[in-house]
């Protein structure tokens, strides 16, 4: 049975909180509701945050992390090793590895994962500007930390090929301590701490 709301400005609300992941309807009435009884500063300063983080949040020109600069904190952190790069699929996977406090290196967001079932193809993704960035010669382990899916596997497999070229540089996976078809960003921070720690070389085969 469809629900009945009482006022369409509350039906308005509770349709455009569901549409976010992992909220239904229920859960977005519940919302809406609470935030009816808050006080207007409180939903005021609510709503201003959300309008001011998708107005103002910029990606770092060089790793593609969101931030609040041209250039995120850790691509401008000088006590960072700039010569590691860790290649992760989403923004989500490097709060996740930076949790872990064992990687010290930088980052290059993909920002998804080839998926021609989802038409997801390569073009779609941060793999060209990592070419780039490699061959520009400052860099001497790339670091493949996706998720063991099909998907992670066949982008693992797909930026092994574009960076063949680069015979110098050392190409890494993360160990299969993160089981297979997880999502990296699931996993626990001992897990993934030690999956970084003992990658191993990448075999393209």
């Amino acid at each position: 049975m469809e629900q009945q709301y009482p006022s369409k400005l509350l039906e308005c609300a509770v349709a455009e909180l569901s549409t976010l992941p992992g909220v239904g309807r229920k859960t977005a009435l519940r919302l809406a509701l609470h935030l009816l009884r808050q006080e207007d500063a409180e939903v005021e300063r609510l709503a201003a945050a959300l309008v001011t983080m998708k107005h103002e949040v910029k990606h770092c020109q060089v790793c593609h992390n969101i931030s609040d600069t041209d250039v995120c904190p850790i691509c401008g952190n000088s006590r960072r090793d700039s010569q590691t790069v860790c290649v992760v699929e989403n923004i989500r996977d490097v709060m996740a590895i930076e949790n872990t406090q064992q990687y010290n290196g930088l980052y290059h967001v993909l920002g998804g994962l080839i998926s021609p079932i989802d038409g997801i193809a390569p073009s779609d993704l941060e793999i060209d500007s990592l070419v780039k960035r490699v061959g520009e010669g400052h860099i001497s382990e790339v670091i493949l930390a996706l998720s063991p899916t099909m998907e992670g596997d066949t982008t693992n497999f797909y930026i092994f090929r574009k960076l063949a070229s680069c015979q110098e540089v050392k190409i890494t996976v993360i160990a299969r301590g993160v089981s297979v078809g997880d999502e990296l960003e699931y996993a626990d921070e001992v897990t993934l701490g030690r999956s970084i720690l003992n990658r191993t070389l990448f075999e393209g085969k």
